[in-house]
């Protein structure tokens, strides 16, 4: 019976989080379900949305009971809680991302599986991706191929949404940190705890996920956000030990949010290439 328990246990848990995505919702999770690679949970949780999308979560968790968990927030706690708290009831050994208002490409498990196949000593694969709005796809983004820990001198080296990370690694650094200081800029962080206990990760050149995302939206980002961003650089290089003078790139996010808009516009232009 206990093998039989461990044969029928999701390979992956996709956790995400939701929040006034009604309209996009049933698309994010149809890309779940039509993956190619078959064992998986989705684990939603509604960060106290004021639209229908906890009603359109349950309509397809009733679909699909065996498959989809639903969890709700009391009341809106952030995307960091929100995933930690999917966390705590994931069962795979691997856990995947995925927004609510975005899409994936239905190989998308399988070919990230397969580098860990091929690559056991990863903890870590994402992938290439592409922005899209209403008009079509935009932009690309793309990182080091096997990121080192002087990458993080110049921003996350993983795209998060993509992502697939070993449980443990998880685990091992206690989830997402849950802090002001932290948002928008989650990810960064988590990676860069996990680099600090010796974990890495490979990142797949092939635009496996599309991020629905408005193509002025970094030119609008709050100086908020770009201060958190500012200091975790400044953790990377001393937590990472590394030189520094990597802490001068720590002040790059916030100086650039005081450039003119048209040298804004160049530089941005570099990391969202076509």
């Amino acid at each position: 019976m206990k093998n039989e328990a461990r044969d029928i246990l999701p390979e992956i848990s996709v956790i995400m989080g939701i929040y006034n995505c009604e309209k996009t919702l049933g698309e994010a999770i149809d890309c779940i379900v039509k993956q190619t690679f078959e064992k998986w949970e989705l684990i939603l949780c509604d960060d106290g949305s004021s639209d229908n999308t906890y009603y359109l979560a349950d309509q397809y968790q009733k679909k699909y009971p065996d498959k989809i968990i639903l969890l709700k927030n009391d009341s809106n706690r952030g995307l960091n809680a929100t995933l930690n708290r999917c966390l705590a009831v994931a069962k795979g050994q691997y856990i995947a991302r995925m927004d609510g208002d975005d899409k994936c490409s239905r190989f998308r498990f399988e070919r990230e599986l397969a580098v860990f196949r091929e690559n056991p000593e990863l903890s870590i694969v994402s992938t290439d991706m592409e922005y899209f709005d209403e008009t079509g796809v935009w932009g690309h983004i793309s990182h080091p191929t096997k990121p080192v820990a002087k990458d993080f001198l110049y921003g996350t080296p993983f795209c998060h949404a993509p992502c697939l990370v070993k449980k443990e690694a998880y685990d091992a650094v206690g989830g997402y940190s849950e802090s002001n200081r932290l948002l928008r800029v989650e990810d960064y962080h988590l990676w860069m705890k996990m680099y600090k206990k010796g974990f890495c990760g490979e990142n797949i050149h092939e635009p496996l996920y599309q991020m629905r995302d408005d193509r002025n939206a970094y030119a609008r980002r709050k100086m908020k956000y770009r201060v958190n961003e500012a200091y975790v650089r400044y953790l990377a290089v001393k937590e990472l030990k590394l030189p520094v003078t990597g802490y001068i790139f720590a002040l790059r996010p916030i100086l650039v949010g005081l450039l003119p808009s048209s040298i804004y516009d160049i530089l941005h232009k570099r990391n969202l290439h076509r």
